[in-house]
């Protein structure tokens, strides 16, 4: 009791930075269950096990540095692993099982996994077992990285064809394009919030063009589907690109009118760029962990 009561106080001096209360990020029912419930994602689903890009883990709710992307590791166990904390960022606590050690953000209390020491693996004899869900990732100023974000239907098929592409560093499924926050699935799925089922990607144009990624978006999809994308019929699975500047635009543009020249039909949608909310963690990396392809999403060469 001790312990909490030490790290309660430390969280409440925390929360007060120049007489200022500090503003948390509006989480979603996973993040909630994990970051405040203290919960588990499941193993080998999180987007950062297989994740090797130079920068630094932040804390999903309140942005503070955890770790930096040198200290990860692949501790084979289902969960990103760390094996040293940024100076101050964690705060270690008994778990409530009374056997493990969790860990917390020292900035908000918020959830992250569980440490454990003396398994050899590094150097340091410390793995920090964190949730996926629990952070977000900072890359190094330096890289050149830029963001398309498109949707074509359902989100699965449309991940799988833009993580086959050369250059393509991240890919996430989620919401975007209406006004509620934090959408759950359940409610983009009926067909009433505005949104759409996107993905987020994360590119090196030294490496693939935006010119590439439109290509593949359009050739992977029936761009003249009014109402959905093959058996998917509703609001949420429309075709849109979401440009964030005018080159996006002026390339969006151009494919639809080569596109229209060659006889097809093109409804889809070209709207400017909002906020986007990565979808569940059960949806991310649909299609490589079942080891199938999409039944919706088949290539077609168009150009």
């Amino acid at each position: 009791m001790k312990t909490i009561y030490i790290t309660n106080v430390l969280l409440l001096l925390s929360l007060i930075i120049n007489g200022q209360e500090m503003k948390f990020k509006e989480l979603n029912l996973e993040e909630k269950h994990i970051i405040l419930d203290k919960g588990t994602e499941a193993p080998f689903t999180g987007r950062y096990i297989d994740f090797d890009e130079e920068g630094v883990f932040t804390c999903k709710q309140c942005g503070a540095e955890l770790y930096n992307s040198s200290s990860k590791f692949d501790g084979h166990c289902g969960w990103p692993s760390f094996d040293k904390e940024i100076k101050n960022a964690v705060i270690r606590i008994p778990d409530a099982d009374g056997r493990r050690t969790e860990i917390v953000c020292a900035n908000c209390n918020g959830h992250l996994g569980h440490v454990f020491i003396g398994e050899q693996y590094t150097a340091e004899n410390t793995r920090h077992c964190v949730n996926s869900v629990s952070m977000n990732f900072v890359a190094n100023k330096e890289n050149n990285y830029k963001t398309a974000i498109f949707a074509s239907g359902c989100f699965w098929g449309t991940e799988y064809w833009m993580q086959k592409q050369k250059g393509v560093k991240s890919v996430e499924v989620g919401y975007t394009g209406g006004s509620i926050k934090n959408p759950s699935y359940g409610q983009v799925s009926t067909g009433t919030t505005g949104h759409v089922e996107a993905v987020e990607i994360v590119y090196n144009p030294d490496e693939v063009s935006y010119d590439d990624l439109i290509k593949i978006f359009f050739e992977t999809h029936d761009p003249s589907q009014t109402n959905g994308q093959g058996p998917d019929i509703g609001s949420q699975y429309l075709s849109v690109i979401f440009y964030f500047d005018e080159k996006q635009k002026e390339i969006a543009e151009k494919y639809i009118s080569i596109l229209e020249y060659k006889g097809n039909s093109v409804v889809t949608d070209l709207r400017k760029a909002s906020v986007f909310y990565v979808a569940e963690n059960y949806h991310q990396n649909y299609y490589q962990r079942k080891g199938t392809e999409p039944y919706c999403h088949i290539y077609k060469k168009k150009f």
